[in-house]
């Protein structure tokens, strides 16, 4: 194996360089990670456009990147769970382990949890990754990388869909269209619910959409998404809904459309970061509020649930570019977000 290998890292707004870097060495609990593909995903590109999320800044040159998985080419004397040649997805949050938040399963909650590409931790966009053995998940033979990088995000779409409790035959509104949004689709759709109605201000998304299971879709600019989905509900609202869009007003319509007892998931991160809610009207309807801090305990259920064919995510991809064009990809992802559903790269 060479001692050498290529990195791309964001060293300024906008800007991208591939670099030459020493493959990392492993411990006696990890793997190294041949990295095979990469997902470009909406904080990636705020973190490319804009330089920071809220209180996350790029101040040094990072590698982004997070949706990833590979092949293991080496192992640590310690790990007993893979071997070399099997392939991973990468789950990328390293948490403590003993704190309450951690002891209690709650791992995605964890102050101290190192999380890929997020400042100032180095992420994905690197030929060799070494991991820690227990958050390297094994894919089933016919689970593919390009599925395997798919599941961070899929393990969101779950994470909501668990935090609703969704049940058989229940209504359910999501606002927002982009990747997460219809991984709550795809989650929400394989749990059982029954009708799923979808908005997003993007017509290409609502089309996807469509082909993926959504009853019925509606774009808020042109039409009053609350008004039409009480129509579809006799007057009473979603069982469930779903906030992926992190916006002012659709976090706000999560209240209106709800039915009285039903239930609000808000995953979205809205960047203005106060947000004035109806409390009157969500404590008149007597419905609850949870909220989606990534994920935790999913990975192997969502792996298993794309093995078995009862969550299909390959159709997410819409667009493939190869590492040496990572940039171009980037600079692709934002500038098409009408026709750009999900971008990942070829390492």
């Amino acid at each position: 194996m060479m001692n050498k290998m290529k990195v791309a890292r964001m060293t300024g707004i906008k800007e991208m360089h591939i670099e030459q870097e020493d493959v990392p060495s492993i411990k006696d609990n990890e793997v190294l990670v041949k990295t095979e593909y990469v997902g470009i995903c909406g904080s990636d590109m705020h973190y490319y456009e804009f330089g920071r999320i809220g209180r996350y800044v790029v101040d040094k040159p990072l590698i982004l990147g997070h949706e990833c998985a590979g092949t293991v080419v080496e192992r640590g004397r310690d790990v007993t769970s893979l071997k070399i040649g099997d392939r991973v997805a990468l789950e990328p949050g390293r948490t403590c382990g003993k704190c309450w938040y951690c002891k209690t399963g709650r791992y995605n909650l964890c102050p101290d949890v190192v999380f890929m590409a997020t400042p100032p931790i180095d992420g994905a966009f690197a030929e060799y990754i070494a991991y820690p053995e227990d958050m390297a998940f094994k894919l089933p033979d016919n689970v593919s990388t390009l599925e395997g990088a798919l599941v961070e995000p899929l393990a969101v779409g779950i994470h909501a869909a668990n935090q609703a409790s969704v049940g058989l035959g229940q209504t359910v509104a999501i606002l927002g269209a982009g990747c997460i949004g219809l991984m709550a689709l795809k989650a929400v759709k394989a749990m059982g619910a029954g009708d799923v109605y979808m908005s997003d201000a993007i017509d290409a998304r609502l089309k996807f959409a469509t082909s993926q299971g959504a009853a019925k879709t509606f774009n808020p600019k042109e039409e009053d998404i609350v008004a039409e989905v009480m129509k579809l509900t006799d007057g009473e609202g979603p069982d469930i809904v779903i906030e992926t869009a992190g916006a002012v007003p659709s976090t706000k319509q999560t209240i209106d459309l709800v039915r009285p007892g039903g239930t609000i998931v808000l995953v979205g991160i809205v960047p203005e970061g106060d947000v004035a809610l109806n409390v009157a009207k969500l404590i008149d309807k007597e419905a609850q509020i949870k909220t989606v801090f990534r994920y935790r305990n999913i990975y192997p259920s969502a792996i298993k649930a794309i093995a078995d064919g009862k969550i299909e995510v390959k159709s997410m991809v819409t667009h493939t570019f190869d590492f040496d064009n990572v940039k171009e990809a980037f600079d692709y992802a934002i500038a098409n977000k009408n026709e750009v559903i999900k971008a990942v790269v070829k390492m």
